[in-house]
């Protein structure tokens, strides 16, 4: 597909175990791979809500009665399909990474291999920039930053070039920020390295841990008994955040135990953790750090 080529297409619908007359949501549309197969599976009465906050990706909506494309961000799930008098579903499907568009059309700023001015929102109406970050976050925000988002050692290094340097003229585009950090960057690993600082970046400017937190809360009281939950993280980050709330509900610590010991969780885990076969990664290379992480409402 031009605009993105699924992940773990085949694995994650099947994760989903489609019921012909259920109601799915696959919260990442995009170019609508992994909605298309959700389609083919369901029947007449069945129903898919889709959601995006891109407005790039509103020129791949399908034309079928029974799909729904919302051009929001994920993390108002349960507000947007209230709206449409959805209350529960029988699955949710997420495919948390940038798509391919994203990556290849430049001005959008996501890769460090193109000269383009620092954005890097996914949804463009937001006040938030890549350029916002990098020119006016005080020195130990973007220290954090780069700790927290890209595990980075040299995050504090990072920081304070970026401060020195934006105080002569503001950092206007990619090519001046992998500028001025070249210089302090292994030169056999200066690719790696400035993939992660922009990945930080990216997930700040898109906020894009809270919007997974804030949309895993919400699935509980979305996904009906025995439905399922299929998603797919590409960093450890997001990946620790889906383990931990479909083993205990939490993100951090463990639940309660009653006068008995036992304790209430909202998922249980469906089989072990699915990563891209070698064969997926030699067609398509984005796909090598996917995780598939697939659970049932108890």
């Amino acid at each position: 597909m031009e605009y993105h080529n699924p992940v773990l297409l085949e694995e994650s619908v099947d994760g989903l175990n489609i019921k012909p007359d259920g109601v799915y949501v696959d919260v990442t549309f995009g170019g609508g791979g992994h909605s298309k197969l959700i389609l083919s599976k369901l029947g007449e009465k069945g129903k898919l809500y889709a959601f995006d906050q891109d407005l790039d990706a509103l020129e791949n909506k399908i034309d079928d009665p029974r799909f729904t494309l919302i051009n929001e961000n994920f993390r108002f799930i349960k507000r947007f399909l209230r709206f449409y008098g959805v209350k529960e579903v029988d699955g949710i499907l997420g495919d948390f990474g940038v798509s391919s568009h994203q990556f290849n059309v430049a001005e959008r700023g996501f890769s460090t291999r193109f000269e383009a001015k620092l954005d890097m929102r996914m949804n463009q109406k937001s006040s938030l920039s890549a350029y916002e970050v990098i020119n006016e976050y005080d020195e130990e925000h973007l220290k954090k930053l780069f700790y927290e988002y890209a595990d980075l050692r040299n995050a504090p290094r990072l920081a304070s070039e970026i401060v020195k340097a934006r105080t002569e003229a503001p950092i206007e585009s990619s090519e001046q920020l992998n500028e001025i950090l070249r210089p302090i960057l292994f030169k056999e690993k200066e690719h790696k390295i400035l993939a992660q600082i922009y990945q930080a970046i990216r997930i700040e400017v898109n906020q894009e841990i809270e919007a997974l937190k804030e949309f895993l809360l919400q699935t509980e009281e979305l996904i009906k008994k025995g439905g399922r939950l299929s998603l797919i993280s590409y960093h450890s980050l997001e990946d620790r955040l889906v383990k931990r709330y479909i083993r205990s509900g939490l993100f951090e610590g463990e639940p309660e135990k009653d006068f008995f010991g036992n304790i209430s969780v909202p998922f249980k885990k469906v089989g072990g953790l699915i990563v891209p076969t070698a064969e997926e990664i030699y067609r398509n290379n984005r796909a090598r750090s996917a995780k598939l992480r697939i659970a049932k409402k108890l």
